[in-house]
C-alpha cells in the first residue's frame, strides 16, 4: 500500500526529528493515520511492556536492495499556501495569542494510546502541550515553523475533512517489509533523504571525504557505537553497497514523524489536531 513523503521545509524542525533516529526509534514510533489504536484501548501487561522497553542489539551492517521513494505533489490550494505563510510568521514571532485564533476548539492529539487532548481546555492549550511551545529553548516553535513551511499533506482517515502534514513518501510497502526481514531490522531503523545525491562521508565532519552518494531510497541508520558524534549533527548510515558513513542529521527524516493536521472550515483553515509529541 502506498504512502506519501515529507518535503523538506525547515532544518530546525528536521533536526528535531532526525536526531531522534537510532536503534530504539522502532520501539517508540507512533501509529500513522489509519493505524491508530481504538479509543479506550487497554495498555499492554507489565511483562509485555518490560519486554518492549528492553534494548535490542542492531543487526550488523551489510548490503541491501534499496527501496525507492518518490515525493508527493504539494497541496494545490492558494488559500492553504496563504494560511501556511501566516502560521509560519506567527511561529517565528512565538505569538501564542495569534496562534490561538488558528486552532480549532475540538482539537485532537493522537499518541500511542489514542486521543490525549483534554477536551475541557482550549485547543491552543493542547497544541502547546503537544509541541512543547512553552519550553524555554523555543524548539517547539521552531518545529511549528518547519511544519508550516511544508506544502505536502495527506488525508487523515480518523477525521473527515482533515489533512495532516508533512506527508510521507510514496513507496512499496511490501518491498520495505521484505527489506526489513532480509536485514534483520525494523521500520524505525530506516530513514529517507530529502534530495537525491546525498553525500555520505567517511567521518562525522562536513569536510570528511565522500564515501558514496545516496539516491532517493530508504537508508539504514546505525547506532554510532564509537561515540564520535556526541552532538548528533551527523548520523551513521549504511549505503545499499554495505559501506557505512555519515550524513547530516537534517538531511534525513524517519517514517512516523510528528504531523500537524488542518481542516478548511467556513471561516478558513484551522489547525485541528496533532499526531505525535510526548
Amino acid at each position: 500500500m502506498g504512502h506519501h513523503i515529507v518535503a523538506a521545509a525547515s532544518i530546525a524542525a528536521t533536526v528535531l526529528l532526525a536526531t531522534a533516529m537510532g536503534p530504539g526509534l522502532a520501539q517508540s514510533q507512533l501509529p500513522r493515520p489509519g493505524q491508530l489504536p481504538p479509543p479506550g484501548g487497554q495498555p499492554a501487561p507489565p511483562q509485555q511492556r518490560q519486554q518492549q522497553t528492553q534494548p535490542q542489539q542492531q543487526a550488523a551492517a551489510g548490503p541491501y536492495k534499496p527501496v525507492s521513494i518518490s515525493p508527493p505533489a504539494p497541496i494545490n490550494d492558494p488559500s492553504f499556501e496563504a494560511f501556511r505563510k501566516q502560521l509560519g510568521a506567527i511561529a517565528d514571532k512565538k505569538d501564542r495569542r495569534a496562534l490561538a485564533g488558528l486552532v480549532a476548539q475540538n482539537f485532537f492529539w493522537f499518541g500511542e494510546k489514542g486521543d490525549k487532548a483534554d477536551k475541557r481546555k482550549p485547543g491552543i492549550d493542547n497544541l502547546a502541550k503537544a509541541m512543547s511551545l512553552d519550553a524555554k529553548d523555543g524548539l517547539g516553535w521552531d518545529s511549528l515553523s518547519g511544519l508550516a513551511a511544508d506544502a505536502t499533506a495527506a488525508p487523515f482517515e480518523e477525521r473527515k475533512g482533515a489533512i495532516c502534514a508533512p506527508a510521507e513518501p510514496n513507496f512499496n510497502g511490501q518491498e520495505l517489509e521484505a527489506l526489513t526481514k532480509s536485514t534483520g531490522t525494523e521500520d524505525g531503523d530506516w530513514a529517507y533523504p530529502f534530495q537525491p545525491g546525498l553525500e555520505m562521508r567517511a567521518a562525522p565532519q562536513p569536510n570528511a571525504p565522500v564515501v558514496e552518494k545516496l539516491g532517493m531510497h530508504f537508508v539504514r541508520v546505525m547506532e554510532d557505537s564509537g561515540q564520535t558524534n556526541q552532538d548528533n549533527t551527523m548520523l551513521r548510515v549504511v549505503a545499499p553497497s554495505g559501506k557505512t558513513g555519515f550524513v547530516p542529521s537534517d538531511a534525513l527524516s524517519p517514517l512516523g514523524s510528528d504531523q500537524i493536521c488542518y481542516s478548511k472550515e467556513s471561516g478558513g483553515w484551522k489547525i485541528v489536531g496533532f499526531i505525535g509529541g510526548e
